[in-house]
Parts: structure tokens; C-alpha cells; sequence
């Protein structure tokens, strides 16, 4: 028996790919414990689960109005010297006594949660990557050599600030990067290190809370409009454009939308707006996703062999926007500027166009076979 422990950052699709992982984890007998945010985390745990708390206000500040309409590098300046630095700084007392409590013998660090890799090597641990989204892992800021070089810099002085005379990328180690995708997405991952593990998402052992109305579904296809769990304030003017998107397809589907209390009044009969779902119950029941592009959602609705419409806002989203479009398996459009002409046009060619699923049913197969939680664990045990 080993034991495990996950620090991660205060964000749902950070969080779900450890808590598969943990339970598998768990359920071979290891002891498992997450150190972060309790509040976001205890909901998305299985019952039971043992939380270290972290104390910070970070997620406060990446809620921010203003930092939600950021686009572009703006985006990306404000999440690391607004989110990620000053979380890490904020957690790593926590997190080195989570440490000190727990005793692991390996601890997994979400790429956003960079106070775990500091705690590890200040403790002389072995630490492993959570890599819950592509992004970082296709290099996309190579092309930008003074932007990478930037991003180096924050981390180096957090490493200094925090004892460690030698800099490393905190975003990967150098002994394990779990990544919960496939090459059906990313392409040849030949080319990545051999620690480099493209495990495919990690979806079995989580929990899935909720209630649905389960008797309003009827015998037409489904669709489901989410924003994910950060964008909904800023999804106003999407949200009306996908009630008239969807205002003459009634006789032809029902849509569910999860949208803030109160932003949308009075919707058609064949569309329900709701503020939460048991998104992986439901999924079974859909027919298509209209998407943000998180990697989280992306991922489970083509873990269940569904076609996508995805939306970009920010930050890693069109680079999964362009994984899924490129592997055929949805459409784009432009979250800002998308009229409900447009939309309607995508959602109908991903729901009547054949090749959009059989593209995601690929997908699907990919990600099956990679394994998911299973060979996440696996390849963790080796390293304890």
C-alpha cells in the first residue's frame, strides 16, 4: 500500500481527473487524500474522501468581471500573475503541511497548482504531473519565445522565493505527466518524452451529483448548451442567441441549457434551462454538445461518442476547439459574434451529417482503449 496525494487548484476540470484516479486508487487499496480548496473540492469526491484544506481567495480573482471578458495575451498575463502565481503562493504553507500530515510517497500536481512540485522537492518526494488539459502540452506558446521565457521567469522566482536554489518546469515532471487525452485529438504522441502518458480521460469512480428532471425528456434527439462552470456570467448575450437558435427546431429536438439562475426567463417549451445537471447521467440520453471547448466537457461528450459545436471564449479553449474540428468531429463557431443563423446551421450538420459521430465515436474508441483512470494508476503505483 502507498500513498497518494493530489494538490489541485479550485476548478472543477481540474479536480474530476484526479478524483477518477483516486478512486482507482483507492479502490487497489491505496490511501489517497487531495489537499485544496474543500468547498470545491468535497462536492466532486467521492464520499468519504479525505480533504487537507487550503485556505485562499484565488478563484475569487479569476471570477473577476473583468478578468472574464480578457482575450488573447491579456488572458494569459492575467491568469498567471492573477491566478497561478498568487495560488501558488497561497497554498504551498498548506500544502507543505498537507505534506507533513500525510506522509506521501508520491504527490500528483495539477499543472495550475505549481505549490505542489515546490512541497514535493523541498520534501525530497517524487512528484507526478496532472495535466487535465492539452494545452500546455502542445507547446503553443513555442512560437513565442518571449512570452515562454516570461512564464519561465514567474516560475523560477517562485522556486527561488520558496528555497529552491535550481528552477525546474513546474508544469511537467520529469518523472511522470499524466495526460487525460489521446492522439485521436493531439495527434502522433510519439514524439512526447516516454513518461509522457496519454491516458485518455479519467471518467470511472467519479461521482456525478445531481437531480434531473428525468420525465421531461421525450422520444425527440437532445441537445445540451453549456458554458462550463467559469463562463456563465459572461454568457449572457450566447445564451439569447441559442434560445433563437433553438426557437424553431420543437418539433424536431429539446435542448437543456445550464445557465445562471434568472439570465434566461420564459424559454420555449422545448428547451429547460437549469443551473446544474448530472452531466455524465445525462450524457447517454444526448444526441449532440454545444460547448465552450473545456477540456472537460469536450472530453466527456466524446467519451460517449457525440458530436460537437464548441465556442471558444479564452485561454485553452480554441486549442481544443481546433482538436475537435480537426479530427471531424464538430463544428466552430465565434462565441462573441455567432448570430443564431449560424448556430442553428452548425448544430443541425453535427446532428445530420453521419460523419460528425462516426468521428466521435473514433474518439470514443481511442480513449477506451488508452484506459483512463486504470492506466493512470498504473503508472502511478510504479513510481511508490
Amino acid at each position: 500500500m502507498s500513498r497518494f496525494l493530489f494538490t489541485v487548484p479550485p476548478l472543477t476540470g481540474h479536480i474530476n481527473p484526479t478524483a477518477a484516479v483516486g478512486a482507482e486508487l483507492t479502490r487497489r487499496g491505496h490511501e489517497v487524500a487531495w489537499a485544496g480548496h474543500r468547498g470545491m473540492l468535497e462536492p466532486l469526491l467521492p464520499t468519504g474522501a479525505r480533504v487537507l484544506p487550503v485556505t485562499d481567495d484565488a478563484l475569487d480573482r479569476l471570477l473577476r468581471e473583468e478578468r472574464l471578458a480578457l482575450r488573447g495575451a491579456a488572458a494569459l498575463k492575467s491568469l498567471w500573475e492573477e491566478f497561478i502565481v498568487p495560488l501558488g503562493q497561497a497554498m504551498l504553507p498548506d500544502v507543505e503541511a498537507a505534506v507533513a500530515t500525510f506522509a506521501p510517497d508520491v504527490l500528483v500536481a495539477d499543472q495550475q497548482a505549481i505549490a505542489g512540485p515546490v512541497a514535493a522537492r523541498r520534501a525530497g518526494i517524487t512528484w507526478a504531473t496532472s495535466a487535465s488539459t492539452p494545452a500546455e502540452v502542445l507547446k503553443p506558446l513555442a512560437g513565442m519565445p518571449k512570452v515562454e521565457a516570461w512564464i519561465s521567469s514567474l516560475m523560477a522566482d517562485f522556486q527561488a522565493g520558496s528555497g529552491l536554489a535550481e528552477a525546474v518546469d513546474l508544469r511537467f515532471s520529469d518523472r511522470l505527466t499524466l495526460v487525460f487525452t489521446t492522439g485521436a485529438l493531439v495527434g502522433d504522441v510519439s514524439r512526447f518524452p516516454g513518461h509522457w502518458i496519454f491516458a485518455g480521460p479519467a471518467l470511472a469512480g467519479r461521482p456525478d451529483r445531481g437531480t434531473f428532471p428525468w420525465d421531461w425528456l421525450d422520444s425527440h434527439r437532445r441537445v445540451l448548451v453549456s458554458l462550463g462552470t467559469l463562463n456563465g456570467l459572461v454568457g449572457e448575450r450566447f445564451y439569447r442567441v441559442a434560445v433563437e437558435a433553438l426557437a424553431d427546431l420543437g418539433e424536431d429536438l429539446q435542448a437543456i441549457i445550464v445557465a445562471p439562475p434568472g439570465m434566461l426567463t420564459e424559454p420555449p417549451p422545448h428547451v429547460l434551462v437549469t443551473d446544474h445537471v448530472p452531466q455524465l447521467a445525462l450524457l447517454p440520453h444526448l444526441d449532440a454538445v454545444v460547448s465552450h471547448g473545456g477540456h472537460n466537457t469536450v472530453s466527456e461528450t466524446l467519451a460517449h461518442g457525440l458530436p460537437l459545436v464548441v465556442c471558444p471564449i479564452r485561454d485553452d479553449q480554441p486549442i481544443i476547439a481546433d482538436q475537435v474540428v480537426a479530427a471531424g468531429a464538430g463544428e466552430r463557431v465565434r462565441f462573441g459574434r455567432v448570430r443564431a443563423d449560424d448556430l442553428r446551421a452548425a448544430l443541425l450538420a453535427v446532428l445530420d451529417v453521419p460523419a460528425y459521430r462516426a468521428a466521435a465515436q473514433r474518439v470514443r474508441d481511442s480513449f477506451a482503449a488508452a484506459g483512463g483512470a486504470a492506466t493512470a494508476a498504473d503508472h502511478l503505483e510504479k513510481l511508490s
